[in-house]
């Protein structure tokens, strides 16, 4: 009787594989102090040669101003009594006049028909001279809110001033309102500001109020703490006075008797002179 083989056993199932541990990175080896001194010193010697490429190669230098080919130019311009340069554009240039800004300019060189991109030393003097006598002629020519004297008190004319005439005439309007005593008059004679400023903090005169008053708080309180701090020496320096006063007062009693006795030596007497009548 054949026996019939066995069924062959199942093949066991393979374990599952391990989840994969993350591996740390190898750290590298430390370095020496001193290897790590020479690397940084290197290094500061890199960024110091960068740095000074970067100076050389850095901002480009202004470009020198062109040299004019007139013959006749001028380098230095006489203006409505300022001194101009000839080398600036005349935009710009006649801003050095005093009383003149540059929208003004730009309207005297439109009015001029010159270009305000031009060298002032380029224009001929009958150019120069022109607008000259047009910054005098403005107030016919412009809007009165662009002028700096709309209103003349004593003949009621409408002046543009320039060049020292402008000082002059700011000066004697000072003077003007001094004399009526008006409250810019004041405010000018006491060097105070004028049109309604601050001068709690600002545009402080005179006497520094506020040192004084920090000088005075420290000596209140220097006193303050010598009283606190020396009470029983405060008694001591009172009871001092009192002690000096006893021997003085023991003195003077002391003397009253002697006037006493000098009053007294007349009584003395009489009983003896009475002895003598009996």
């Amino acid at each position: 009787m054949s026996i019939a083989p066995k069924t062959p056993a199942p093949a066991e199932s393979a374990p599952p594989a391990a989840a994969a541990v993350p591996t740390e990175p190898e750290r590298a080896p430390k370095e020496k102090k001193g290897e790590k001194g020479e690397k940084g010193g290197g290094k500061g010697k890199e960024t110091k040669a960068k740095g000074a490429k970067g100076e050389a190669g850095g901002k480009p230098k202004k470009a020198a101003r062109p040299i004019p080919d007139n013959p006749n130019f001028r380098y230095i311009v006489r203006l409505a009594g300022s001194d101009l340069d000839g080398t600036r554009a005349t935009g710009l240039a006649l801003t050095g006049v005093r009383g003149v800004g540059l929208r003004l300019s730009e309207v005297a060189c439109r009015l001029a028909q010159v270009n305000p991109r031009q060298m002032l030393g380029d224009l001929p003097e009958a150019t120069v001279d022109g607008i000259e006598a047009l910054l005098t002629d403005l107030p016919s020519k412009v809007p009165s809110w662009m002028v700096n004297h709309p209103l003349d008190y004593a003949t009621g004319e409408v002046h543009h001033l320039v060049g020292p005439d402008l000082e002059t005439q700011r000066r004697d309007d000072v003077n003007q309102m001094k004399m009526i005593r008006s409250y810019r008059g004041v405010r000018h004679e006491r060097g105070q500001k004028v049109r309604g400023q601050r001068t709690r903090s600002n545009g402080r005169t005179g006497m520094a109020a506020g040192v004084l008053k920090k000088d005075a708080k420290a000596a209140a309180q220097a006193a303050a703490a010598t009283e606190k701090g020396g009470g029983g020496g405060g008694k001591a320096a009172a009871a001092t006075p009192a002690a000096a006063a006893a021997p003085a007062a023991a003195a003077a009693t002391d003397k009253k008797p002697a006037a006493g006795d000098k009053k007294s030596a007349p009584a003395d007497k009489k009983p003896a002179a009475a002895e003598k009548k009996g």
